[in-house]
């Protein structure tokens, strides 16, 4: 892996989406290797050790939600998934598998490129998270377990406290609704994401300005959550 210049590997069966990818990432300085398939994608991983993979999910052979359940046995690496809008179930289980991210296809390059440098520059610091977040208004001090909004402490249940620190800890990265009910309730819990999304309802009037359009915690459809910092 090259320090001066992050390696990024995509793997996609598309060669207009590979051509794409290349040309937009290579005109930014990062070194970019192509896959057309899940195998060709894992040997070519295994040979470069890239600073991050960019892996289709829809693919012929070796799919991607297999390439991802491969590559998290060795590859400690960010993995942001591409998808196109019915592979929810696959993008949920890459993501539970240990993908960071994903985007949709068809895909905004802005976007794409704020979500690689988000990627790599968390996992370039591997700092744990600081014991107080601050972001807008909003100050989570997790040593003391106090949730502030412009200096006013805001009384949360301890679901509520504990979804807000999970989410907070992953913030700007989209979590699973099923990774925050085994966070919060626990693996062996039934899972329940109309309870979650109740909890999340109640989190977001207390802690959102305009709880009707959440500027904090955002709803990924289908997915799950993600805390933004602003």
């Amino acid at each position: 892996m090259s320090s001066a210049q992050p390696t990024i590997l995509v793997i996609d069966d598309q060669a207009q989406i590979r051509r794409a990818l290349r040309s937009l990432l290579t005109a930014r300085n990062y070194q970019v290797i192509l896959a057309e398939n899940g195998e060709q994608g894992l040997d070519l991983a295994a040979e470069h050790q890239p600073d991050l993979v960019i892996l289709d999910m829809a693919m012929p052979g070796i799919s991607g939600l297999e390439v991802c359940r491969e590559l998290r046995t060795w590859y400690h690496g960010p993995i942001l998934i591409l998808s196109v809008h019915g592979e929810e179930h696959d993008k949920i289980a890459a993501l539970d598998l240990g993908a960071d991210d994903y985007i949709t296809k068809p895909f905004a390059t802005g976007e794409l490129l704020a979500r690689l440098r988000a990627l790599l520059r968390r996992a370039g610091t591997h700092e744990a998270p600081p014991p107080v977040i601050k972001t807008g208004d909003l100050e989570i001090d997790i040593v003391r377990r106090l949730v502030t909004r412009t200096g006013t402490v805001i009384a949360l249940t301890p679901i509520e406290y504990n979804l807000l620190i999970f989410l907070a800890q992953h913030a700007n990265r989209v979590v699973t609704s099923q990774q925050l009910i085994d966070e919060v309730w626990g693996e062996s819990a039934v899972e329940d994401t109309q309870a979650l999304r109740v909890h999340i309802s109640h989190l977001r009037k207390k802690i959102e300005p305009y709880p009707a359009v959440p500027q904090y915690i955002l709803t990924e459809p289908g997915v799950g959550f993600r805390f933004v910092t602003i």
